[in-house]
């Protein structure tokens, strides 16, 4: 039995540094996260309150002078597809980029749900590895190695609960983005539609 709790021991101990290293890197990748996703927050504001304007002047009639008074320099990805929605005349098409747009925008959001789900686990696995061996050195009366594991203990598990903040928030916020674009994307696809059936 003593042979089998080491091996769970030590494969424990060894599994601290991967863990440790991906928590660094999803710090690292939810400060990279926060810098992108001031960017996309600037341009959504920029090309939403645009298009909101133009939707509401749109009709049948004139939907496809939409795409005159698009952003042309780097629009976002609902510009790209109410562009690819504006050039094709098939239904079948249409559907499928709307379907295409739903891939791209979940992709777009697929960052924070990884720092939502991993950044907890991995903080959670970071501070219950080092639990033992603090024991241990609580045990044997070795103060100092009973503090630098518990260090150890708290400091990943504020990092993963960081992580996992930063990828609440993003995630909060672009899905509200992605919905309303897909919205914004249904409607032009049927004024296409009733365009095309009036002709």
């Amino acid at each position: 039995m003593n042979f089998i709790t080491d091996i769970l021991y030590w494969i424990s101990t060894g599994l601290l540094v991967p863990v440790v290293v991906l928590l660094i890197f999803f710090f690292f990748r939810a400060l990279l996260l926060i810098g992108s996703f001031f960017g996309q927050y600037m341009m959504m504001r920029r090309t939403s309150s645009l298009i909101s304007k133009e939707l509401d002047l749109l009709n049948k009639d004139n939907v496809r002078n939409l795409a005159e008074v698009l952003p042309k320099k780097n629009p976002s990805l609902a510009v790209i597809y109410i562009n690819r929605l504006l050039t094709t005349d098939s239904l079948a098409m249409r559907q499928r980029l709307l379907s295409d747009y739903e891939i791209a925008s979940d992709k777009e959001i697929s960052i924070s749900k990884t720092l939502i789900k991993m950044g907890p686990m991995l903080g959670l696995m970071g501070t219950l590895i080092p639990m033992g061996p603090a024991l241990v050195g609580l045990s044997t009366g070795d103060i100092a190695s009973m503090a630098y594991n518990m260090q150890v203990a708290f400091s990943t598990t504020v990092i993963g609960l960081f992580s996992a903040a930063i990828g609440f928030i993003t995630l909060q916020a672009k899905q509200r983005w992605y919905l309303q674009d897909l919205t914004n994307l249904e409607f032009i696809a049927e004024l296409l539609k009733e365009n095309q059936e009036e002709k």
